[in-house]
């Protein structure tokens, strides 16, 4: 049923990323004259043009543009959807918690530990994930909940900030800049929305805290840690120093809008009350939308 439902709007997708109906064709494994009227009747449904056709070229036009957007979403959803239906039917059953490893700020056990108590909780799986993972996990339906860091894109999911925290900068204890007590992103390198960059000449990938750490050690790459990662990991060859215009460090708690499950308002509520008490908590983010959220639930 999923297949024949989203037929038409996968046969979209592909033709409006490759914007050559042959290229598309191939990627479908179908052959192009049955893709062309497979997007002519998609055209007539809605009652718009979704493509610029010439000789030469193909091109979205508005509509198009909006529609692919639109169809991702779709798309995306109807996958999670499946995804959620045979978890669900798992004799195990429980909740799945995406979050990056490292990157919890400390909260992830007492919120673990708090959930466990209320009336509502099932068992909890924790999928520790790298870098901007935890929220496409949710996506695909193969969370529940994830904690996350911004920016992300949150379109059709719910949210709540659990802690705002300044980022410091993190760079080799030889580094020159080490002497000084206060650093810019410019002193850094970084350009706007980098937290990270790679000294000239080297390339890498830091997917965890041990791997990024190791790399700063060596001279290989600077970037901007949460202050309670600083905290919770001091290294005698890394130091930590304060940023004065490093954007704050957000992680909040996401769910899927159109959840209705009793067991993960419950984990939000415990999210949320774990964030209130936590001492490295800014006064001004107290999370009241959450509770608010997680009450609808119940």
């Amino acid at each position: 049923m999923t297949l024949m439902d989203s037929r038409p709007l996968r046969y979209f997708v592909a033709v409006a990323e490759e914007l050559n109906f042959a290229r598309a064709a191939e990627r479908l494994g179908i052959s192009a004259p049955p893709l062309s009227r497979a997007i002519r009747r998609l055209e007539a449904d809605l009652g718009v043009t979704l493509f610029e056709r010439t000789t030469h070229r193909v091109s979205l036009t508005t509509a198009g543009e909006v529609l692919l957007g639109e169809a991702r979403i779709a798309l995306d959803a109807l996958e999670a959807a499946g995804v959620r239906a045979r978890r669900a039917a798992a004799p195990d059953g429980g909740l799945v918690l995406a979050a990056k490893a490292d990157g919890d700020a400390g909260l992830l056990k007492p919120i673990l530990e708090r959930y466990a108590a209320d009336p509502a909780a099932v068992p909890v799986t924790v999928r520790l994930c790298g870098w901007q993972e935890s929220h496409l996990l949710l996506r695909r339906g193969e969370a529940d909940v994830a904690l996350v860091h911004d920016p992300f894109d949150h379109t059709g999911l719910d949210r709540e900030t659990l802690v705002v925290e300044e980022r410091m900068a993190v760079l080799a204890a030889r580094d020159p800049l080490a002497a000084r007590d206060r650093l810019s992103t410019a002193d850094l390198g970084l350009r706007p929305g980098e937290v990270h960059r790679f000294r000239d000449g080297v390339r890498g990938e830091g997917r965890d805290l041990a791997q990024m750490l190791t790399l700063v050690a060596l001279g290989d790459m600077v970037g901007l840690l949460p202050a309670s990662v600083a905290d919770r990991y001091p290294r005698p060859d890394v130091v930590y120093r304060r940023v004065t215009d490093a954007p704050p460090a957000v992680l909040s708690i996401a769910w899927p809008q159109q959840s209705r499950s009793r067991a993960v308002a419950a984990l939000v509520r415990a999210a949320v009350a774990v964030a209130e008490s936590a001492p490295t908590r800014p006064a001004h983010a107290a999370p009241q939308a959450a509770a608010a959220a997680a009450a609808a639930h119940r």
